[in-house]
């Protein structure tokens, strides 16, 4: 089996502290939540250039910032923003 990268681990870890803290949330919500996450990550899994670091820390700074917010005991719902596609290339 293949050894998973630093970066590797990281995007997993954020994933699974997503869908644990959809289970502090309404039942409803959390199907809602549990399917954005879903499909954000297997769309930039698609998406994204494995070579480009530089997008995926922005990511990865990006999903600690919102799974943060949705810790909070005040945060009932979730929902998407378009962001920009990542560039084509990795910069040098």
């Amino acid at each position: 089996m293949k050894r998973l990268t630093g970066l590797q681990k990281q995007v997993l870890a954020l994933y699974g502290g997503f869908l644990r803290a959809a289970r502090a949330k309404a039942p409803e919500e959390r199907k809602k939540i549990e399917a954005i996450v879903s499909e954000e990550f297997h769309r930039n899994a698609k998406e994204v250039d494995r070579k480009n670091f530089i997008y995926i820390e922005y990511l990865l700074r990006r999903g600690a910032k919102q799974l943060h917010q949705l810790k909070s005991p005040n945060t009932i719902s979730m929902f998407t923003v378009p962001v920009p596609s990542p560039p084509s290339k990795p910069l040098p």
